[in-house]
C-alpha cells in the first residue's frame, strides 16, 4: 500500500508523459493516453521467421537481409513498425523519457509473451551500452525495457553477462559493412562460469541485425546455446 501511495504522489508531482504525444497523460493514471493508444503500428503477420520483419509476399519464410547472410541469433520478433515510433524512441533514448519502459514492456508482454514464454529462457539480457554513454545517459533504455519486461513475465535479467567494451559510432547513418566492422570487438563477456543455456536479448530497436549478431557471437563462445531476441520496433533494413 505504501509502494501504491508513492507510486500516486509521484504521478501527482511529477505527471506521466505518454509515449506517444508526449503531454501528461490523460486520464491520470494510465501509461498511455486514451487518444493515442491505437496511433503506433503493430508488426503483421507475414513476417520473416528469422528476424521478424513484415513481408509483402506471404508465400516468402524470410526478408531480403535474412536470404542474403547469415545470422548468429535462432530467430527475433519486434511489436511495431519503427517509422509509427521514431519519436517517441528517440525521447526515450536521449531525452530522459524512461518512464516509457512501462508501456512499452506491457506492449511487449501483451504481443510477445507467448512467444517468449515458448523459449523458456533462463534470462533475459539487454543490448548494454558503453559506460561513456551510461554516463552521459544516465540509463540504458535496453535495461529499462528489460527491467519491466521481466518483471511483467517474471523472467530474471541479466545486466552482468556482457558489456560494451569499446565505444562505437552511432550506426543510424552507416552502411551494413561499416555497422560490422564498427561492433567488432565491441562486445566482452563478463564472467567465466555462464551456465545459461537460453536467452532472449532485449533493444528498442531492430534495423541490420548488426548489433544482435556482434553480441551473439560472444554469447555463443561462452557456451549459450540458444539466443533469441525481442525489440520494441524494427526498421526496414539497409
Amino acid at each position: 500500500m505504501v509502494k501504491a501511495f508513492l507510486g500516486v504522489l509521484a504521478d501527482l508531482l511529477y505527471p506521466r508523459r505518454c509515449p506517444v504525444c508526449d503531454r501528461a497523460v490523460k486520464p491520470f493514471g494510465s501509461l498511455v493516453c486514451e487518444a493515442c493508444k491505437d496511433k503506433p503500428v503493430y508488426v503483421r503477420e507475414p513476417c520473416c521467421m528469422r528476424c521478424g520483419k513484415e513481408l509483402e509476399d506471404a508465400a516468402e519464410e524470410y526478408c531480403s537481409d535474412c536470404r542474403q547472410r547469415r545470422h548468429l541469433f535462432d530467430a527475433g520478433r519486434a511489436v511495431f513498425v519503427y517509422r509509427s515510433l521514431s519519436d517517441s524512441l528517440y525521447r526515450f533514448k536521449y531525452k530522459g523519457r524512461r518512464e516509457y519502459a512501462a508501456y512499452y514492456a506491457e506492449c511487449m508482454a501483451a504481443c510477445l509473451g507467448d512467444w517468449i514464454r515458448r523459449r523458456r529462457p533462463d534470462a533475459l539480457v539487454p543490448v548494454p551500452i558503453h559506460r561513456a554513454k551510461r554516463r552521459v545517459r544516465g540509463y540504458n533504455q535496453a535495461e529499462e525495457l528489460a527491467r519491466e519486461l521481466g518483471r511483467i513475465l517474471h523472467i530474471p535479467v541479466d545486466t552482468n553477462l556482457i558489456e560494451r567494451a569499446r565505444k562505437t559510432t552511432p550506426m543510424k547513418n552507416l552502411s551494413l559493412s561499416e555497422r560490422q566492422n564498427n561492433l567488432k570487438r565491441a562486445f566482452k563477456i563478463c564472467r567465466n562460469d555462464v551456465k545459461l543455456s537460453t536467452i532472449v536479448i532485449i533493444d528498442d530497436i531492430y534495423t541490420t541485425g548488426s548489433t544482435i549478431d556482434a553480441m551473439s557471437y560472444e554469447l555463443r563462445r561462452a557456451g549459450i546455446r540458444h539466443i533469441y531476441f525481442v525489440t520494441l520496433a524494427i526498421g526496414k533494413g539497409l
